[in-house]
Parts: structure tokens; C-alpha cells; sequence
């Protein structure tokens, strides 16, 4: 899919090191704030230095590698991949809805017990109902019945990071607000519109991971300590052209989360392999601060989709060229509000 291809591609012009790098996908797993200094207010960098030849060619090799993957999805050996992928991981779409309780419930107990968190590693807080709150969550993830009431305190928790750190800050963890959503939706036992919760939560973590990569490019230098302490990180590769590709990778493997069943679930496994890696380099904070997104797309990975849409413009055909013409809108969209909110909100200066 995007990644492996992306960096094959890239290697023409840069060098064998990017054999290296599809072949251990790591770039950009962990969460930046969580291990680095960082300065949410700074001004982003220029755009005109982000959309740089390098990342003009990187896009337009995802551009190519999206039309093979729509080209494969409408083969016999797309469909053969699909039943192969059903087979193996048969059992994580048995149980996607347990262990995504399981996980939240585990989340919280952890985050219970750590306390002085929000959410998230660097969202910190002294409150002292917000530990008693993680462990009523933690509890109600139990029984269905009392989903809703778990779904209710996420809420409560993004909103309260919210009031203490920005709403911009807390654009960077919608996977939160999606989690509360499925957790409410599963324990109502409503499908909005027809949409199963699972799918809202996919697009969710699909929104989460592409505002993500937008922060690579915007605030490159918040990584390079981190690159600088982890050289092995970059295989060879100056550290400007490593978090330009680091964010293309992401925000191509992201997006296809929002694609079809093949592509989501073999994007899916290629985020899973990101994420399960980085635990290995950055330990239990990264553990348990992708334990969630992890689940979602463990999930994502077991489902075999909707085998008839439940809405009628579901059912509309995608052309050939669907897949690459989103991509460049969802590029160009996201990257449009991160500098757009950011100056609404910090009245940082765009160049």
C-alpha cells in the first residue's frame, strides 16, 4: 500500500536505505509531545518550505501507489487477499467489540492509577475528581448497559482538556471523541444513519492520524532531539527529508483507513506494525498511550466491511481515480485548517 511503495519509489533518487525503511515502518509512531519539548503557540513552518520538491514527488508517488491499490481492489487477486485476510484474523472480527471495551477499560485503569493525566501523556492536571472519574469509566466499560454512562465521561475529559489546553491543542485526539461515540452507540444499540459504530470510529482514527502527520511537517523540530537520540531512526536520510516522508507515510496509510476494505485493512496492519514497534523504543508511555488506536485498528483489521451499503449514495461506484482525487483534496483540506486554525487561534504569522 502507500508506505512500502512510497519508500521503494523514493529510493530511485535517494538511496537503498529506503528499502530499510518500508521494511521496519516506524517513522513518526510515537506521539512527539509525549517525549519532546514542544510549543503548540510557535509559529508553523512556512508553507512554502513544507511543500518542498521532495514532497511534491512523495505525493505524486502515493498518487500512483492509491491507482495500483484501486487497480488490485478490482482483481480476483484483491478478492483473493480479502478471503485470506478473513481467514487469518477471523477471530479479531469475532471479538473487535470486546477488545476495544477491554482496552479503554485497561486505559483508564492505568490512567487511574498513574494520575495527575488527562488523556494523554502531556495533558497534564491536578484536579482531584479526574482520577475517580478514569475509574468509573474503567468500571462502566463492564456491562452495556452502562456504555452511555462511559461514553459521558470521556466527553467530559475531552472537554475539560479543552478548557485547559485549547481546543486546537485537542484537535490532535478526536480518536477520543470517536471512542465515546462507539462505546454510546454500542450500549444504545443505535446505528445513525444507518452507519455501523465501528465505522464512525474508523473515521475517526482516520482523522486523528492525518491531523497528526500534518504536525510533522508543520514543527519538524520538535522530532529532531528525538532523531538525534534515535539516529537509526532516519536510515541514512537528512532529517528535513525523513519528516517530510515520515508525514506523507502517515497521512497516506491514514487516509486509506477511510477507503475501502481492502486498502483500510492492509493500512490498518501497517499502522499496527508502526505503532507495536515504537513500544520497543519508547516504552510503557507509548504503550499505553497507543493502546486505544491500537485496538481500533486491530478491529479495523478483522472487519470485512458491509457487504451491501446501507444508504443508497453508499452504493454509488467510485471511479478508478476516486482513491488519488480524495487524496489530494484530504491532503490539501487538512493541511488548509491545521495553518488556518492555528492562526485563528494563536494568530501565528503564515508566510
Amino acid at each position: 500500500m502507500p508506505f512500502r511503495a512510497a519508500w521503494i519509489g523514493v529510493a530511485c533518487a535517494r538511496a537503498p536505505a529506503t528499502v530499510a525503511l518500508a521494511a521496519c515502518p516506524r517513522p513518526g509512531s510515537a506521539h512527539v509531545k509525549w517525549f519532546c519539548a514542544y510549543n503548540v503557540a510557535a509559529s508553523p513552518r512556512d508553507l512554502g518550505r513544507v511543500l518542498s520538491p521532495d514532497f511534491d514527488r512523495l505525493v505524486l508517488l502515493t498518487l500512483a501507489v492509491l491507482l495500483m491499490a484501486a487497480i488490485l481492489d478490482r482483481t480476483p487477486v484483491g478478492a483473493a487477499i480479502q478471503r485470506a485476510l478473513d481467514r487469518v484474523f477471523f477471530l479479531l472480527r469475532d471479538r473487535a467489540e470486546l477488545m476495544i471495551r477491554l482496552t479503554l477499560a485497561g486505559f483508564f485503569l492505568c490512567l487511574w492509577h498513574l494520575g495527575g493525566i488527562i488523556l494523554t501523556p502531556e495533558l497534564k492536571t491536578s484536579a482531584g475528581w479526574v482520577p475517580p472519574l478514569q475509574l468509573g469509566i474503567a468500571l462502566c466499560m463492564v456491562s452495556r448497559r452502562t456504555l452511555p454512562a462511559a461514553a459521558a465521561g470521556m466527553v467530559a475529559l475531552y472537554a475539560y482538556a479543552i478548557d485547559q489546553y485549547c481546543v486546537f491543542h485537542l484537535l490532535d485526539y478526536p480518536i477520543f471523541l470517536g471512542l465515546a461515540l462507539y462505546v454510546a452507540l454500542l450500549g444504545l444499540g443505535r446505528e445513525p444513519f444507518g452507519q455501523r459504530p465501528l465505522d464512525l470510529l474508523r473515521w475517526a482514527a482516520a482523522a486523528t492520524l492525518m491531523w497528526a502527520s500534518v504536525e510533522k511537517w508543520a514543527y519538524p523540530q520538535w522530532t529532531y532531539p528525538l532523531l538525534a537520540r534515535h539516529p537509526e531512526m532516519t536510515f541514512g536520510f537528512d532529517s528535513h527529508f525523513y519528516m517530510s516522508a515520515a508525514g506523507i507515510v502517515e497521512f497516506a496509510l491514514a487516509f486509506t483507513l477511510a477507503c475501502g476494505p481492502l486498502m483500510r485493512r492492509v493500512s490498518a496492519i501497517l499502522l499496527s506494525a508502526m505503532f507495536i514497534s515504537a513500544i520497543f523504543e519508547f516504552g510503557y508511555i507509548d504503550a499505553i498511550g497507543h493502546a486505544a488506536i491500537i485496538a481500533v485498528l486491530f478491529a479495523i483489521i478483522g472487519d470485512r466491511g458491509e457487504a451491501r451499503p446501507r444508504r443508497p449514495w453508499l452504493a454509488r461506484p467510485v471511479g478508478l481515480f476516486g482513491a488519488p482525487a480524495a487524496f489530494c483534496a484530504s491532503l490539501a483540506a487538512t493541511i488548509g485548517f491545521y495553518y488556518g486554525l492555528h492562526a485563528l487561534f494563536y494568530r501565528a504569522a503564515i508566510g
